[in-house]
């Protein structure tokens, strides 16, 4: 498999689903690349050679074996030398205190997935406004949230305002300019970083029509947590926008592509997410690792073709509903140690690991 032909795929695939072809042709794309992707990646990134060794399943199965995110915490999982790297992202390390690390060999995917994806639900207007609670790029290279942000300060803006560290009188003076100036504005940080916005606001604001909010992240590591319908509560109050305003973002280092919210119901019902028509979601039994049928809770797989040069095939620890609809709802991560299907996955991915 010719990684060069296997780019141009993809990115034929992301084109597609920009011009919203149907999904019945793009899941039909979507299935063989995830399969061919394996086929690929199952001989040249060693440990997930190592797990392919190991599986029952073949690379081409339907669904072929999935490569546990932990496994970025204790290995290089690359196609490529690290010589090669244009970046490395890096988990916060919030909850195991290692640093899982995932580099691309180039960021054009990543791109192009990360601008289709946000377009419809962030930006589907002109360019706004954004106020952004995180730190600049240049003070984060290896978060890819910051990353992300920044490309969409290019791609999205007409201004951009960073507020890092937070401070409530920078915050207020970047919002109170938004509301004087008229001008829709988008307002994206972390849950973390509205709720400390939360405490330390004086005042509530008015964002102009057309105004926007992106959450995203949990609460590892930190002193306070808020539940989702009170977050979402707090903020629709703070910066006056409807809950179909407010938008979260799912994403992981370990992926090259994010999902957001699809449509936003009252704010006491479980939060619902979209997969980008690149991207194929599905629970499996935490034991066995197989998919589980449409509406079983189980733990949630993705398989993301952007991931070209490292694995297309992932297993996270999230316990996840895959919905008829094809939405997914969230219920946070496994309780209590790794899953023993995903420990038995590591196992066999880092065995003989240099």
């Amino acid at each position: 498999m010719n990684r060069a032909v296997l780019k141009e795929r993809i990115l034929a695939l992301l084109a597609r689903a920009e011009e919203q072809a149907t999904l019945e042709a793009l899941h039909e794309e979507r299935d063989q690349l995830i399969v061919d992707l394996a086929a690929y990646q199952g001989e040249v990134v060693k440990p997930y050679r190592r797990l392919v060794a190991g599986a029952r399943q073949t690379l081409f199965d339907e669904f072929p074996p999935a490569l546990p995110t932990e496994v970025f915490r204790h290995v290089r999982v690359a196609a490529h030398d690290a010589e090669e790297d244009q970046r490395v992202f890096r988990t916060s390390g919030t909850t195991t205190g290692a640093r899982g690390a995932h580099a691309f060999r180039d960021l054009e995917l990543y791109d192009r997935a990360a601008r289709v994806a946000a377009r419809p639900l962030l930006f589907p207007g002109d360019p706004v406004r954004l106020i952004l609670l995180a730190p600049p790029e240049a003070e984060a290279p290896d978060s890819s949230l910051t990353y992300m942000l920044a490309r969409f300060t290019e791609w999205f803006a007409t201004s951009a305002t960073w507020i890092w560290p937070l401070d409530a009188a920078a915050l207020t003076d970047a919002l109170a300019a938004a509301e004087a100036a008229g001008e829709p504005t988008a307002v994206l940080g972390t849950s973390f970083a509205f709720v400390h916005a939360e405490d330390t606001l004086e005042r509530s604001f008015a964002l102009p029509a057309g105004s926007r909010l992106m959450q995203t992240g949990g609460f590892k590591g930190r002193s306070r947590e808020v539940a989702p319908a009170e977050l979402r509560g707090l903020l629709g109050a703070r910066y006056g926008l409807s809950d179909d305003r407010i938008v979260s973002e799912y994403g992981m280092t370990e992926l090259s592509s994010q999902l957001y919210e699809t449509t936003l119901v009252d704010r006491a019902a479980p939060r619902r997410y979209r997969a980008p028509a690149w991207v194929r979601v599905t629970t499996v039994d935490p034991e066995r690792l197989e998919p589980l049928p449409t509406g079983a809770r189980g733990l949630l797989r993705i398989d993301d073709v952007a991931n070209l040069d490292s694995v297309a095939c992932l297993q996270t620890a999230d316990s996840a509903t895959v919905h008829p609809d094809g939405t997914v709802e969230l219920h946070g991560r496994h309780p209590g140690a790794l899953p023993r299907g995903c420990s038995l996955a590591v196992e066999e991915a880092l065995a003989a690991a240099p």
